[in-house]
């Protein structure tokens, strides 16, 4: 079936008014209850000459087709509208969100749209086939609700599953050709079930109206980013091993698809229509669901050496009987004037956050501003980096023993609010010296069970986030992941499949027998670091400030925390808090300082770090850092928006921004 001619290549809000969107019934028209935007500028980005430019038109100074990657883009300046913003990090899955809001969409709708177009442009970080958490704020309620789309192992899997081919044999060999490119990586997919669920709480669009651009962009081709194309390049001898992925990511000749060069995905078109036709049902059961248990149980490639894979255990069971769960977000006010809520496990993202948070506030962090903020949020203090290390060190501490699916392994105590005691925390930070780095934290003490676990540094890697706000006040922060580059490298039916498992620990105890939290269990959750964060003004939720989050792996948390802090203690807007300099630790001796941005000396903060007993590495970070404030500016309140300059984002709102 030709899909684009359903799905003309007009903006998406005059296809959605063709189509006779509604909120609820058939009847309904698209301007019924729905807040539409008849802008005709909406959704663009400025030229140079100040003239509106549609993102995908392939004009000059299209963000689509962008100029060869330098690693950070310099002088990003925050961007203003007054209705609605989406940031993501590729322009066209921006622009399909920023269109569903426009025809009056909520940002429940415009998360489906972007997911859908990031599994095409953007399929190193993420996939349809992949996992996510979502924070979402209903602004007519004023609750925050944690949505979790984690992937699960197959109800097979023990705690070898990742370290041997026959789990019941102690002798048996490790996967092939490696735990990341056999099956066993491969997690059953939870991201569609997730925005499904939160779609029916919370759309006002039909599920039907969201995949358009996803489809059109499918069969007529969109130019290949340069973060794209370096992915397909670097993982090439992977993505050899699979007929679809070189279908689908190579040249007839054998080449790796160029940076720029048009490149289509018929079979991901077909896919998303199959998702719009039938919902989160069309991926779970019948032909695709068969298609992916298929593919993850393949033993051998698709090369001529017939390389031998080991094959997942995942069943056609295991797919249609994955659930999505609503989870209580991890929450704490924040110097009695901020309301923080983040992800809750299985994610140790959200109570990481929080922790440092709750540790940092026993510090004058005000006092450490950064230099000079207006030249790319400018650079860090060496007591500001100090101190907020310090309580990253200690907040990995315990999510490295402590943190993991909490539907097999509590939380030691009484649970996260144990974690997030005031006096705990303040205990915590009195550890913190301001000379000296304590290098490597011990993880705080409570008894109990928990006492015994090991301690499991485990890292995850790549991920994608974007935040949006909509016409209503509502908000949804969602960070979603492929996990390595390019995941598992199998790929069917034009997604690829997750090596989401690998974020489990390898081993399900350590050289002493100590159990680890974060260990394989059929049907359970890896550990995540993900952390979709939101910000309110006051002490509970109602007054929106602040929507963040990034991809980073096992960095994330760093990358997240160094914003918050830029915002709320240091005074950085949007852009200059996301530009800041990323910084951070987990819990060993080695302190990073973002190098990407070359126009920065940085020689001093790192001396001053070394004064101090940290070891420094100065390599660059890849962030991808996407937020969105809400502030008050020229006497009017305003959304002000934020994108990361270490990746290919923009941001798109109500008016040419």
């Amino acid at each position: 079936m030709a899909y684009q001619k359903l799905w003309p290549a007009a903006p998406l809000a005059l296809a959605l008014a063709l189509a006779g969107c509604g909120s609820s019934d058939d009847s309904s028209g698209p301007g019924d209850g729905l807040a539409v935007d008849n802008n005709a500028d909406s959704c663009s980005v400025v030229s140079s000459s100040g003239q509106p430019i549609i993102v995908g038109s392939g004009v000059p100074g299209d963000p689509a087709a962008p100029e060869a990657a330098s690693g950070y883009r310099l002088g990003y300046k925050a961007k203003y509208s007054s209705k609605y913003m989406v940031v993501a990090n590729t322009p066209l899955a921006t622009k399909a969100g920023c269109e569903i809001l426009k025809a009056g969409g909520t940002a429940a709708d415009a998360a489906v749209a972007v997911q859908a177009v990031l599994g095409l442009v953007e399929p190193q970080s993420s996939t349809i086939a992949g996992s996510a958490f979502m924070m979402y704020y209903d602004a007519a309620t004023k609750q925050v609700t944690a949505y979790d789309g984690r992937e699960t192992a197959p109800a097979a899997a023990n705690g070898y599953y990742l370290a041997r081919q026959d789990q019941a044999d102690e002798n048996s060999p490790a996967p092939v050709p490696s735990a990341r490119r056999s099956g066993r990586s491969i997690g059953v997919p939870g991201v569609m079930r997730m925005l499904e669920m939160a779609h029916g709480e919370h759309g006002k669009l039909k599920w039907n109206q969201l995949f358009g651009e996803g489809i059109r962009l499918a069969n007529d081709g969109f130019r290949v980013p340069q973060r794209l194309a370096s992915a397909i390049a670097s993982n090439a001898s992977s993505l050899a091993l699979d007929a679809n992925a070189v279908q689908t990511y190579f040249n007839a000749d054998g080449t790796p698809r160029a940076a720029l060069s048009i490149m289509t995905n018929a079979p991901y078109a077909v896919t998303l229509k199959a998702l719009a036709d039938g919902g989160a049902d069309a991926l779970h059961k019948g032909p695709i669901a068969e298609a992916i248990v298929a593919k993850a149980r393949q033993s051998v490639g698709d090369d001529a050496a017939r390389t031998p894979i080991t094959p997942s255990l995942m069943t056609v069971e295991d797919l249609a009987g994955y659930q999505a769960k609503k989870r209580e977000p991890v929450c704490t006010t924040y110097r009695n004037a901020y309301y923080v809520c983040s992800m809750s496990p299985p994610s140790s993202g959200g109570i990481a956050i929080v922790q440092a948070l709750g540790i940092l506030e026993n510090f004058d962090l005000a006092a450490h501003k950064p230099a000079s903020p207006e030249n790319e949020g400018g650079i860090p203090s060496v007591m500001g980096v100090h101190l907020v290390t310090e309580a990253e060190r200690l907040a990995y501490a315990d999510r490295d023993k402590y943190v993991a699916d909490t539907d097999f392994v509590p939380l030691p105590a009484q649970g996260a609010a144990s974690m997030l005691d005031k006096n705990y925390l303040k205990a915590r930070a009195a550890l913190i010296n301001p000379d000296q780095s304590m290098g490597v934290a011990e993880a705080g003490v409570f008894g109990g069970a928990s006492a015994s676990y090991a301690v499991d540094r485990t890292q995850e890697y790549g991920t994608t986030h974007y935040s949006i706000v909509d016409a209503y006040g509502n908000v949804a922060s969602m960070t979603t992941t492929v996990e390595s580059s390019m995941g598992s490298f199998h790929m069917v039916g034009g997604f690829l499949l997750t090596n989401q498992l690998t974020d489990f620990s390898a081993q399900p105890q350590d050289s002493a027998g100590n159990p680890v939290a974060n260990r394989v269990e059929g049907n359970k959750r890896p550990r995540s670091t993900m952390a979709p964060t939101l910000v309110f003004k006051g002490t509970q939720p109602g007054d929106f400030l602040m929507a963040t989050g990034s991809p980073g792996g096992g960095a994330i948390i760093q990358y997240v925390l160094k914003t918050v802090v830029g915002a709320l203690d240091w005074g950085l807007d949007a852009q200059q808090a996301t530009s800041l300099n990323d910084f951070g630790a987990s819990n060993s001796r080695t302190t990073n300082v973002d190098g990407s941005n070359t126009t920065q000396d940085l020689s001093g903060l790192k001396a001053g770090l070394e004064a101090k007993g940290h070891t420094v590495s100065t390599s660059a970070q890849s962030s991808g850092i996407s937020t969105i404030m809400r502030v008050n500016k020229g006497g009017a309140v305003k959304l002000e928006g934020g994108v990361d300059p270490r990746r290919e984002g923009i941001v798109l709102g109500d008016g040419a921004l």
